[in-house]
């Protein structure tokens, strides 16, 4: 799966080579000798250009963090190819890594500051604690899956990130020995904010935590003001559930046999940021209220620059075994289309399917759509599912390609066995 994805493309490459020039020539010769043997160096810096900078974060202090932690240390050795793209990896026992951008864009929402004190719930490969390192004076981090908790409190040692302090529990009930926080940044979803959290944050603190249903989930920014807590609502997102106490208190959880599809017509707005309520991750897209095929509102992806994120995504459950296929209808218009250089940067509709231990078992590609469609066009398919499938992703935009794609009514029916 490649949701996030920014690859590569030889217009910018002019661009990054005065980057990692100028990098090299603002630290000592010593480092700079050292840096450039780092394979992955390139890399990082091109992700942090392309896909975190670009994409609005801000934050000098978060962007030399980001150009600085060796992600490739922090995910599986067969996957350290993929380690500079912007995209979710599995690193076992059901978790991921999150892509780039969602670790610089909570760790910049937050505002670190040198003497922060700062509790990260769902410590997962380390990662963002070490990017929380270089950044404030102390990060204390949980992770309540013992094997996990112990290779990246293990990996984080090794690396001599010594002012992180890992254990092994339940983040729910997060670490009042050492509370209170200035900041708390939870990188798993529980459906409601745990009580515990709250009461060992500041007065004056700053607590980011991705709320919501299983897979409709929006960051909330939580601030403490007079002891109370004042809520902005930010991006929708997808991270994986927090467990223990919160999964015991959840109420609404999703049948896999009866996947369902959130606001397919585009009706319903996040706020006023013409967000579309269910979809993340969206990228240069815009919602439109004219002369719709269906409904009132429709989206449009609009792209210049070959290899730019121009998507979104939405995850559901789904069980492979109850459920043989679904049929899947939507509109499309597209104009001025031009597919990236990579094969897979052209418009089209992905289906991504997952297994039990949330691992990829592959895609079904819908489309892609190579010429213009500049009249409304409804498309209709079958879609077979893979008998392991427990999770599917849509991911539907440019991916890549520039033009623009407008899609309206996304709608999807299970076929049971």
């Amino acid at each position: 799966m490649r949701p996030g994805l920014t690859p590569v493309f030889s217009v910018r490459c002019t661009c990054l080579s005065l980057l990692v020039l100028v990098a090299n020539l603002l630290v000592p010769s010593g480092t700079a000798v050292a840096q450039r043997r780092d394979p992955f160096r390139e890399a990082r810096l091109r992700m942090v250009a392309l896909d975190i900078a670009a994409e609005g974060v801000r934050n000098p202090r978060v962007l030399e963090a980001m150009r600085t932690v060796p992600r490739h240390l922090f995910v599986r050795p067969n996957l350290r190819h993929l380690a500079y793209l912007d995209q979710a990896l599995d690193i076992g026992y059901k978790q991921t890594i999150s892509p780039p951008f969602i670790v610089a864009y909570m760790t910049e929402v937050i505002d670190p500051q040198p003497e922060d004190r700062v509790l990260e719930i769902g410590t997962g490969s380390g990662y963002q604690a070490a990017v929380l390192s270089g950044l404030v004076k102390e990060v204390y981090t949980i992770e309540i899956v013992e094997q996990l908790g112990r290779r990246a409190a293990s990996l984080l040692e090794r690396l001599d990130y010594d002012n992180v302090h890992a254990k092994v529990g339940d983040g729910y009930q997060g670490w009042a020995e050492h509370a209170p926080f200035d900041k708390i940044i939870v990188t798993c979803s529980p459906e409601d904010i745990p009580t515990p959290l709250v009461e060992q944050l500041r007065e004056g603190g700053k607590m980011i935590i991705p709320l919501g249903q299983r897979y409709q989930q929006v960051f909330h920014l939580l601030e403490k003001r007079d002891g109370k807590l004042v809520e902005t609502k930010l991006l929708p997102t997808l991270f994986v559930p927090m467990t223990g106490k919160s999964e015991e208190l959840r109420n609404v959880k999703p049948d896999p046999t009866r996947p369902q599809l959130v606001n397919g017509g585009f009706e319903e707005l996040l706020d006023e940021s013409g967000r579309a309520v269910g979809w993340h991750y969206q990228r240069r897209s815009r919602i439109v209220d004219e002369q719709a095929p269906e409904g009132q509102q429709y989206i449009c992806f609009e792209n210049v620059a070959p290899g730019r994120s121009a998507h979104m995504l939405q995850g559901m459950a789904l069980d492979g075994s109850a459920v043989s296929a679904i049929r899947l209808s939507f509109w499309m218009q597209l104009t001025d289309v031009s597919p990236g250089q990579e094969s897979y940067e052209k418009p089209a509709l992905y289906l991504h399917f997952f297994d039990a231990q949330r691992r990829p078992l592959g895609q079904k590609l819908i489309g892609p759509w190579l010429s213009d469609v500049p009249q409304w066009k409804q498309v209709e398919t079958m879609v077979s599912i893979p008998v392991r499938t427990r999770e599917m992703i849509v991911q539907v935009g440019l991916n890549g390609a520039t033009g623009t794609l407008c899609i309206d009514n996304i709608a999807l029916t299970p076929i049971t066995n």
